[in-house]
């Protein structure tokens, strides 16, 4: 078994235990993203000392640099970037989409299902003033690198051999990014591409188990997609719940795709009661407060984000009291914690005044400093959730919390719209 069920809340919700060959994972969990083997600005060795567990790293970004050829030769994730503890690769899917279409995950509510068209005639449309770069069809995806512009193709089966030579101990199927904007014509068109490249994903992880039979068994995650729609995304679940080809079927599961962010758990809860109850599921893509009590109490045990490093970089810190960004000018002769009683190193060692001088100046340090504190505040406050649930008091902290952190947060109008890009 590599996930075994814990206590429970009155419904959905859960902990567990993920077991892999470098270490398990205590469920509900956050996973920071470290895209090109590395969380942006802070060492490995800090990640495990802010509390992380595992860190998530994508397939998309190492393939085109520097190889995951050079990944493999290096001893796999882990060893490469010299972290020591569990690891996860997304599929490269939602990069290539994304970057190819110069869209992010999620589009606002207005524009759920319209199916515009874009200027090559297709449903998904192109950003303005960008150009497509990713062609998709029944086999796969053809895009060009944003990095130099480079023609690739990749396929159920080339995602696979991409993910087992990088080695992490959780890889995803490769399936097809979808957006609001897409008309449910298409959502059911691309669900069921993905479906089929879900058994493709199988028999190739499965061959490439078998050849590489001297490496660590990898977990394949199957990838739920279904936009809005519960139809679509209960049906989802059921297939991919269900499949199982030549004895192998799917370790666990990821969720993913465009998720309204009011109908976010209730999404997550049509899911998580579709899929077998002894295997984990993966939400990806978020890291605001409400997102993550919303997703636990319908059942998704982990979540990845790139959301808390990103945001620190531009100078917003986390607060028990909401977002607020350290660069105003109240904060130069501050010389209190970012957060009183927060036990990151940031707060043990520095004052606001010491990272409102960073960020002015654009040293490096700052978003070394900001990231630790946010990368901190997630990973706390998702073991917090957790332990709620081991005790009991899972409603009073989730009603202290929201009512604290939207409070402030609401008022300055900062907050996130669900599924962050990962």
């Amino acid at each position: 078994m590599t996930f075994t069920v814990g206590a429970r809340l009155d419904g959905l919700g859960r902990t567990g235990t993920m077991t892999t060959p470098h270490g398990t994972v205590e469920t509900p969990a956050f996973i920071p993203v470290g895209t090109k083997a590395t969380v942006k600005a802070v060492l490995p060795e800090t990640v495990k000392d802010l509390g992380a567990q595992a860190v998530l790293a994508n397939a998309y970004h190492l393939f085109l640099q520097p190889g995951s050829d050079i990944v493999d030769a290096a001893g796999g994730l882990g060893r490469f970037m010299n972290w020591p503890g569990p690891t996860f690769t997304d599929s490269g899917g939602f990069q290539v989409m994304s970057l190819g279409t110069g869209y992010q995950k999620v589009l606002s509510e207005q524009f759920a299902g319209t199916g515009q068209k874009g200027r090559d005639g297709s449903d998904l449309e192109v950003a303005e003033n960008k150009i497509r770069r990713a062609h998709v069809d029944d086999d796969g995806v053809t895009f060009r690198s944003h990095l130099d512009g480079t023609k690739h193709r990749f396929t159920a089966e080339v995602s696979m051999r991409i993910q087992h030579e990088l080695g992490a101990d959780i890889i995803f199927a490769f399936d097809e990014l979808t957006t609001l904007l897409n008309s449910r014509a298409y959502q059911v068109e691309a669900l069921e591409r993905t479906r089929l490249w879900a058994e493709r994903c199988l028999i190739a992880h499965r061959q490439l188990t078998e050849e590489r039979a001297d490496k660590p068994y990898q977990q394949l995650f199957g990838v739920i997609q279904g936009a809005q729609y519960e139809d679509l995304r209960r049906q989802a679940a059921r297939d991919l719940g269900s499949m199982e080809i030549d004895g192998q079927s799917f370790d666990g599961f990821g969720i993913g795709g465009a998720l309204e962010k009011e109908n976010l758990g209730t999404i997550v809860g049509w899911v998580s009661e579709e899929l077998p109850e002894n295997r984990a599921r993966h939400l990806l893509g978020i890291s605001e407060p409400d997102d993550l009590f919303a997703a636990v109490e319908a059942g998704a045990d982990t979540f990845d984000c790139v959301n808390p490093s990103r945001v620190a970089r531009n100078a917003a810190i986390y607060s028990p009291d909401g977002r607020f960004n350290i660069t105003r000018s109240e904060f130069r002769r501050n010389f209190t914690p970012l957060v009183e009683g927060c036990g990151c190193y940031t707060c043990t060692h520095y004052t606001k005044a010491y990272l409102h001088h960073t960020f002015k100046a654009k040293e490096m340090i700052s978003s070394t400093l900001a990231t630790i504190h946010n990368e901190y505040y997630t990973v706390q406050l998702v073991d917090s959730i957790r332990r709620s649930i081991i005790d009991g008091s899972f409603d009073e902290l989730k009603e202290e919390t929201l009512g604290r952190f939207y409070a402030r947060t609401a008022t300055r109008g900062v907050r996130s719209v669900a599924g962050t890009p990962r």
